[in-house]
């Protein structure tokens, strides 16, 4: 996405006035012919600019989109999201990494964010739809894990801190998880993730970390969704920044996925439990083979959520629904 449009963006951004087409080309070594083109394009990105023959162009406001100019220039990290694919529209930013893993080495991808403005095919765990409209996050990182196998939850644990934490500090929002993979605001769900595993045996090829937030969405086009939901501008009251919460969300994530790396997962395991709605609660699970109740008593270094059964029977939980009470 950065080409020279974004260059004679960074050129009205600096400036506290408007800049006269002759500045901007001489500046840059184009024609004003060629200035014009890019102020159209800019526009067409949903850039607010004031075009005057007398004094030149002005920027008014910043487009409102997730472009990866605006994610980058406020981004705060080493590897995640200095790749970025964007997408005005996308059935699922899942599908499409599998399509560019699948077309190229996956290790070429690490860190790797795919955005969308919106998905039209967005799915959640268990094959769920997942309602994705303009106005949210939605973005898949793409990584190349060099853990064991088993540990692959920890992915997920990383990226569920990783949104609680953005919310909290963007927003004053007080984010919980709810395992395995759900971020609520109160008793209402805001947001979700979703971890793609391609291994064979104990290899893990890549993973694909879907994330959705509700950001500037109002609750009128969530209808449909069968559970409670909210969005970051229904709680505050008025549209945010995107673009400075995906900067931060990621930066979140980059620390707490190096602490997988390292093998430090006692450290985000603590951290996880922390933020969790769960641990503390009477639950219901539901899994492929059974449905019971009990107390959410812990979450062990594999993601497996440990339930007091009402028999006093500890029961190992890694997949399933969990209802809290």
């Amino acid at each position: 996405m950065y080409n020279t449009a974004f260059r004679v963006l960074e050129v009205l951004e600096a400036s506290d006035g408007p800049v006269s087409g002759e500045q901007i080309s001489g500046s840059m070594g184009i024609s004003r012919s060629a200035v014009w083109k890019h102020i159209k394009e800019l526009k067409g990105m949903g850039y607010e600019i004031e075009a005057s023959q007398k004094e030149g162009y002005r920027l008014i406001k910043k487009s409102n989109r997730l472009l990866p100019y605006e994610v980058q220039k406020r981004l705060r990290t080493n590897f995640i999201g200095r790749k970025m694919r964007y997408y005005e529209s996308t059935p699922s930013t899942n599908a499409v990494g599998r399509q560019l893993a699948g077309e190229g080495e996956a290790a070429d991808l690490h860190g790797m964010v795919i955005v969308a403005e919106e998905q039209t095919g967005g799915t959640g765990r268990l094959g769920r739809s997942w309602v994705s409209p303009a106005g949210g996050v939605w973005i898949t990182i793409v990584l190349k894990p060099g853990i064991p196998i088993d540990h692959v939850f920890m992915v997920t644990m990383a990226g569920s801190v990783a949104v609680a934490r953005a919310i909290r500090k963007e927003f004053d929002l007080g984010a919980l998880i709810k395992w395995p993979n759900d971020i609520y605001i109160g008793d209402r769900k805001v947001g979700g993730l979703l971890l793609e595993l391609f291994a064979e045996a104990d290899q893990i090829h890549y993973c694909l970390l879907g994330i959705g937030v509700d950001v500037n969405i109002s609750p009128g086009e969530l209808l449909g969704v069968k559970r409670a939901v909210t969005s970051i501008s229904a709680e505050m009251g008025h549209d945010v920044d995107r673009a400075a919460f995906l900067a931060r969300l990621l930066r979140e994530f980059e620390s707490r996925y190096l602490l997988i790396e390292s093998g430090e997962y006692e450290a985000l395991t603590r951290e996880w439990k922390s933020f969790s709605s769960t641990l503390g609660n009477r639950v219901t699970i539901n899994t492929m083979k059974a449905t019971f109740e009990g107390e959410a008593i812990d979450i062990d270094e594999f993601g497996a959520l440990i339930i007091r059964k009402d028999n006093g029977k500890i029961e190992r939980v890694i997949a399933g629904d969990c209802i809290e009470r």
